[in-house]
């Protein structure tokens, strides 16, 4: 065996193991075997034999010798010339420079940019909303109670009478619902923002608007059928691009904040070490 393995190894070769089709066999011995479970007898009969013969040739090709055949190389002027190590460092690609992919948005708004985006573009819309109330029907109140009618039933929204006067249980259902709607439009609006190329004013003070007052004008009609009847779509749509224009200008002004994947990979991972805590003691 010895000297054997030494011929090999003066030769201009690579051994590898003698190609046999033993396997295949056995393979198709057992499809036989478990085929004639389900259709007939004398195809299992017929398998059997199938995975004996191959079993045995498989064995035969290992044992008592490994059976091995020689596989030339190519000749040296047909090879492709050796790896060279190159002593340069590693270039670490940063996400967005260069083309290195980088998962977006590489930077968001605090959320807090987006509940204040909230609060102020609710009182722009409160403040539409209330103009509509004196041009439509002389009174603040009007679009106080229509909004409160939503959630009291009490409120008669066909009663325009009724509505045009203070309730104190009207005022205190809309600012709920008024707060709580601005509140979380605001926030989808500080998450939002930062994914949208181009001007972020375009989308939250035209387009958003367009496509909320859409949904709202098909659905409208189901959820408060006596709303429907006294909304006026125009100063409903100029309301919203108030609220959009507002909170997307408090948001785009807020700093925004970059995301995890511009981290170091020992910052992602939380790992603390001596030499880390000095980088980040000498940045601060």
């Amino acid at each position: 065996m010895v000297d054997e393995n030494n011929e090999h190894e003066n030769l201009d070769g690579v051994l590898v193991p003698e190609p046999t089709g033993a396997p295949m066999l056995v393979a198709l011995g057992i499809t036989f075997i478990f085929a004639g479970l389900v259709t007939n007898a004398i195809v299992t009969i017929v398998g059997v034999p199938l995975v004996l013969f191959g079993a045995v040739g498989w064995w035969r090709g290992v044992f008592p010798e490994q059976k091995e055949v020689l596989v030339p190389l190519q000749p040296a002027a047909e090879r492709p010339p050796p790896v060279e190590p190159a002593p340069q460092k590693v270039a670490h690609l940063i996400p967005g420079e260069d083309g290195h992919r980088a998962r977006i948005p590489m930077e968001i708004h605090p959320y807090s940019a987006g509940l204040w985006g909230g609060v102020v573009g609710g009182i722009a819309m409160a403040l539409v909303a209330i103009g509509y109330g004196l041009y439509s029907e002389g009174s603040i109140w009007y679009p106080v109670n229509l909004l409160a009618s939503v959630m009291l039933p009490s409120l008669d929204a066909d009663n325009t009478a009724q509505l045009v006067h203070f309730h104190w249980t009207g005022l205190i259902a809309a600012l709920f619902l008024h707060s709580l709607l601005s509140l979380m439009v605001g926030s989808v609006y500080g998450v939002l923002l930062p994914m949208l190329p181009g001007r972020p004013l375009l989308w939250a003070g035209f387009f958003a608007p367009l496509v909320w007052s859409g949904a709202i004008w098909l659905s409208l009609s189901i959820l408060s059928p006596a709303l429907d009847q006294h909304i006026r779509w125009s100063w409903f749509i100029g309301s919203q691009i108030a609220f959009g224009l507002v909170a997307g200008w408090v948001i785009a002004r807020a700093e925004p904040i970059k995301t995890m994947q511009s981290w170091p990979l020992v910052e992602r991972a939380g790992i603390e070490a001596t030499g880390i805590a000095r980088s980040k003691e000498g940045d601060s």
